[in-house]
């Protein structure tokens, strides 16, 4: 195993128990990381959805900020803005939380158009601008937003093209009974002093060398046909099943199929090996389509799920 991999194995190992009972979210915010995108995590609170990307910054020399989105936020309480320095006699940018390597926006549908506008950029182009100046984000970025499924008063729904943004769109649920017990016993050993620490901690450059490995992973033509098959359904469902394909108002854009791409070869790397099987695709495929898939009114008033369509397709489209 290359010394990359081995470090970002030890990193899962120990976050996975951190976060007991996430192993999904660990996973997929590893996978996120390391492809270079940005995730939106959709759970009840309770969850340690905030104290998962702690925890990842804090294993990785990184420098990360959190965010508490409110309707009240402007899009400068992102950014920065241009203080005036009254010494220097001239005005100097003060650089906003989003200057950071990783960026927890909590409850990110809270906030306005204009200031979910205003991470859009900084999520999609890696920089923001300020009084007609554009400034760089570091070169290691990666948002985690979160949202609440329960409450809905005074939020403000992610427009299409923010969610596109976002590499993955991923669902938590309780844990189970099991999970549960094993929460209590980390807590006690926290109280009581227990070392929970990670060895050694990761550097940027750790984290840029296993990216470029895991680019490297192979994926055979018959894999990758069939991968752009999956997301070619979502547009022409009708090839498929008739009935099902007025179920869907906008299938998936290009951008999914890039997304598949790079998560199903980085699985495939998680799992240790250097191709990419239909299976990898499968086990990221239905965080990286819910939200890139507009259900028609048809489906809503019959409660078709987006997941329960992504499953259909997955039967429907034959495996290589």
């Amino acid at each position: 195993m290359s010394e990359a991999r081995t470090k970002i194995i030890a990193l899962k190992n120990y976050m996975d128990a951190q976060i007991i009972g996430q192993e999904d979210l660990v996973n997929k915010l590893i996978i996120t990381l390391l492809a270079d995108g940005n995730v939106l995590v959709e759970g009840a609170p309770g969850l340690a959805k905030t104290k998962a990307v702690k925890t990842l910054a804090s294993a990785i020399n990184a420098r990360y900020n959190r965010i508490q989105f409110t309707p009240d936020l402007l899009p400068s309480d992102i950014t920065g803005s241009d203080i005036y320095v009254a010494a220097k006699g001239e005005f100097e940018f003060r650089e906003g939380p989003v200057f950071a390597n990783l960026v927890l926006a909590d409850e990110i549908n809270r906030a306005p158009a204009k200031v979910q506008s205003a991470l859009l950029e900084a999520m999609a182009e890696r920089q923001v601008s300020v009084g007609g100046k554009t400034y760089e984000l570091p070169q290691l970025f990666m948002v985690m937003a979160t949202q609440n499924p329960i409450e809905h008063e005074g939020t403000y729904n992610l427009p299409e093209a923010q969610l596109d943004r976002f590499l993955m769109y991923v669902k938590i649920d309780q844990p189970d009974a099991a999970g549960e017990k094993k929460i209590l016993e980390l807590v006690r050993r926290e109280i009581a002093g227990g070392d929970t620490s990670l060895p050694v901690k990761l550097d940027t450059k750790d984290i840029l060398n296993a990216r470029q490995e895991a680019a490297g992973v192979h994926m055979s033509d018959a894999v990758e046909e069939y991968m752009v098959q999956l997301v070619l359904a979502t547009r022409h469902l009708e090839k498929y099943d008739a009935r099902m394909s007025g179920y869907i108002m906008y299938g998936a854009s290009p951008r999914a199929t890039l997304a598949l791409d790079r998560c199903a070869k980085i699985h495939a790397w998680l799992q240790e090996r250097n191709y990419v099987t239909p299976e990898d695709i499968r086990a990221v495929v239905f965080d990286i389509l819910r939200h890139r898939i507009i259900l028609s009114f048809d489906a809503q008033a019959e409660g078709v799920t987006t997941e329960e369509v992504i499953a259909q397709i997955l039967k429907l489209v034959p495996l290589p």
